[in-house]
């Protein structure tokens, strides 16, 4: 058993209440601890990486409760992967919001942001689901607040909205884990596969209906048509740094589809076998060319970007519906590339407005920007990453994804959809670089508000977002060889069952 495993979730969960309780009249203490916190996490994450390479699951049994009776951790390729984007997103935004003041503007910013690691860390390591439903609130409520967090009556309304959506969404979680349990008797992820594959086919039908009722649950997560119209409002409502730590939420909700179809609904779960693919394809599609719509239709930045990140989510789901390694591998890729060039997009929005304060967010010509070039440059890397233009890793993703999902079948549907949806988003960064950066005026004139000043960790925020997915093209090799390996294993369950239900 490897301690190292439970350290995700131990460091959040030890840095949150020890800012709330001896450091919430100390801003600057509660950054240096948040920060420091996060930079560990990185760096456990990595480790966890290199650990998951050898192809071994780890295991760790809290409190040595063998499962399926105690609570259990997993490691895998997969969640190594995901507990790496979270680290690497919770650090940038903590530098931004420390560098921006973000942080001064309401009670607890920082351990809010531990909560909501704490939260994250633990849905990607857990093995239980359960337990899943447990992680999915803990950071539900620190998202709750921190969606909030600055005020405003705007984002008032769009909290209280968020707030419902995502209770109507834990509601039906509880009765699809009920159902579940009801039918197998456990709620260990391990054993319900196996309890289901080997279950009567008079229990099929309830099986099929906890199936899909949990898949709706993920789908909402995930901001899937019809259940996407909670995102713009609440991403565009909230400060663009919070918006951009959300934009690896919806990406859990994709992991949570992952895991669990390739787990307990995959080969072996009789009529339940694969039944998520066949309603998420279409949800992905339509998905898909919606939000690349809203992309061109956007009328301000966190709009374009809110938009970017349910089009994305229709990428990565379309080819993951199709359930084959190659195509999971590539959606893998995505995944990851979509996960950074959206928080990017945020960062960088609140970075233009601010030197608009005048126009805010909005798509319209106004007098030049200061520090047009460096800025200009760092919108035209991110838009080509957002966009899937070579050489960077949204292209890259979007390539593996076409070969992954192929053209026979419903692959023309897809790569229909992908070709069509980057023509879209090529045209609105287009027209919002141009109206931005070459139609802009003459300086402001001394009546105008001024725009404020950044410090320099602001602007290592997005740089260092744009360097990771820089680096992740750079070493696309190595990259897809983890993601091909992290796939397999996906496909290969009962590597996942020995792992787990060895001591049971």
């Amino acid at each position: 058993m490897n301690h190292w495993i439970i350290a995700p979730v131990v460091l959040p969960a030890v840095s949150g209440p020890l800012i709330v309780l001896a450091l919430r009249n100390h801003t600057r203490q509660a950054r240096v601890l948040s920060i420091a916190g996060c930079c560990c996490l990185v760096a456990i994450a990595v480790g966890l990486i290199v650990l998951s390479a050898s192809g071994e699951i780890g295991t760790y049994t809290l409190g040595n409760w063998p499962a399926p009776f105690g609570i259990v951790l997993v490691l895998d390729r997969l969640a190594a992967m995901m507990l790496l984007l979270s680290a690497i997103l919770g650090l940038v935004v903590g530098v931004y919001a420390a560098a921006t003041e973000l942080d001064r503007k309401g009670w607890h910013f920082h351990a809010l942001l531990q909560f909501q690691l704490l939260g994250l860390n633990g849905a990607f390591l857990t093995g239980d689901l359960f337990n899943l439903f447990v992680f999915f609130e803990v950071l539900l409520i620190a998202s709750y607040c921190l969606m909030l967090h600055g005020g405003g009556s705007g984002r008032l309304k769009a909290g209280v909205q968020y707030v419902v959506v995502n209770l109507v969404g834990s509601t039906l979680f509880l009765v699809a884990v009920g159902l579940l349990y009801g039918v197998t008797g456990t709620l260990n992820m391990a054993d319900m596969g196996r309890r289901i594959a080997a279950a009567p086919a008079a229990d099929d039908g309830l099986i099929t209906a906890g199936c899909l009722l949990l898949t709706t649950v993920f789908a909402l997560k995930a901001a899937i048509v019809p259940l996407h119209f909670w995102l713009p409002k609440t991403y565009v409502s909230t400060s663009p740094a919070v918006a951009a730590l959300f934009v690896i939420m919806t990406k859990l909700g994709a992991y949570a589809i992952i895991r669990c179809t390739t787990l307990i609904f995959g080969e072996n779960a009789g009529a339940s076998a694969w039944e998520v693919g066949r309603w998420l394809m279409p949800a992905a599609l339509i998905t898909g060319l919606l939000g690349f719509v809203g992309v061109l239709s956007a009328r301000g930045l966190r709009e374009l970007a809110a938009f970017c990140v349910i089009g994305s989510m229709g990428t990565l789901l379309a080819s993951v519906s199709v359930f084959q390694p190659a195509a999971m591998s590539g959606a893998l890729y995505y995944l990851a590339s979509s996960t950074l060039a959206g928080a990017a997009l945020f960062l960088l929005s609140d970075m233009i407005e601010r030197r608009r304060p005048d126009y805010g967010d909005t798509l319209s010509t106004g007098p030049q920007l200061q520090h047009a070039a460096p800025l200009s440059l760092l919108f035209l890397l991110t838009a080509m990453a957002v966009v899937g233009l070579p050489p960077l890793s949204g292209f890259v993703g979007k390539l593996l994804i076409l070969d992954g999902v192929g053209l026979p079948g419903f692959g023309i549907w897809i790569w229909s959809m992908v070709l069509g949806t980057t023509l879209l988003a090529m045209v609105a960064f287009a027209r919002a670089g141009s109206v931005l950066f070459w139609k802009s005026a003459s300086p402001a004139a001394s009546g105008r508000a001024q725009p404020g000043s950044l410090a320099r960790a602001a602007w290592a925020a997005p740089v260092a977002l744009l360097t990771c997915l820089i680096l992740l093209s750079v070493a696309a090799g190595p990259a897809t060889a983890y993601l091909d390996a992290a796939s397999r294993q996906l496909f290969e369950p009962e590597q996942y069952h020995r792992a787990v239900l060895a001591t049971g």
